[in-house]
């Protein structure tokens, strides 16, 4: 169990998704108090499933993209020391296929939750001197990769980071921001059922030869809420089995040499 996190609450947003339940799990524990957040009812099962495990943890039902909501969901759980902004959406894989409801929806949903949640806890942070901030967002957020609309909005995570780590800073609250690649979450079940070969096809991309572990992303968020990343705000870490250091394929392409 590490001190960083014993008897602290740290709110989780997108609780019951893939990353989030690992999320969730994860820090609870390391002894936290979670407070979980999701649009999805999964959310309760997520809390009843985890209490039965001896992992304290609040649930509430809230769509983040609402400030009213947001605030609303994040007042439930007391004081907020730790705030993972983990929620996010993608349903849009084209511009061509993203309408303006479309758009909205995706920035709405990753973006402006993002900084709802954050803007809720701050002033209690704030008032106490210090709180760390984690926004998950994607390596869609450092180059083009399909899914614009979720990419714009992941870029504004990145953007909206590096503001808060500036202007908040003197009262000892940090904020930074991971950046997966392609995480193994039940999502992929459904694309393997299309093509029972994509997530082999889509490692060829990644100089590690795999895709993220749910719990390799935990455990880099949790390094940047602990007091181990003291003095760490502001940074975009990529966590994503090498995707953003280079393209390999066309890398062995160009040398043709197999590496």
């Amino acid at each position: 169990m590490s001190a960083d996190f014993a008897g602290k609450t740290i709110a989780i947003t997108g609780a019951a998704g893939g990353i989030g339940q690992g999320l969730c799990r994860f820090f609870g524990a390391q002894g936290a108090t979670i407070g979980a957040i999701d649009r999805s009812d999964a959310v309760l099962e997520l809390a009843a499933a985890l209490q039965a495990d001896g992992i304290s943890i609040q649930a509430a039902v809230a769509d983040i993209a609402s400030p009213d909501t947001a605030r609303a969901a994040i007042s439930t759980f007391g004081d907020v020391h730790i705030l993972i902004n983990n929620a996010g959406l993608s349903r849009h894989a084209t511009i061509a296929k993203t309408d303006p409801a479309g758009w909205e929806e995706d920035i709405s949903v990753n973006l402006n939750g993002a900084y709802n949640c954050a803007h809720a806890v701050l002033p209690q942070m704030v008032e106490r001197q210090g709180g760390a901030i984690v926004n998950v967002g994607s390596v869609n957020g450092l180059q083009a990769l399909g899914d614009p609309a979720y990419s714009a909005a992941k870029a504004g995570m990145i953007a909206m980071t590096k503001a808060l780590a500036l202007e908040y800073g003197r009262y000892n609250i940090r904020t930074n921001i991971v950046l997966p690649g392609t995480v193994r979450t039940p999502l992929w079940d459904a694309r393997k059922a299309k093509d029972p070969d994509v997530l082999k096809t889509l490692e060829r991309w990644y100089p590690l030869g795999r895709i993220v572990e749910p719990d390799e992303v935990a455990r880099v968020i949790a390094f940047l809420a602990s007091d181990a990343a003291s003095a760490v705000t502001g940074a975009a870490i990529p966590v994503d089995c090498g995707l953003t250091a280079g393209n390999i394929v066309m890398t062995r392409e160009i040398t043709l040499e197999d590496f």
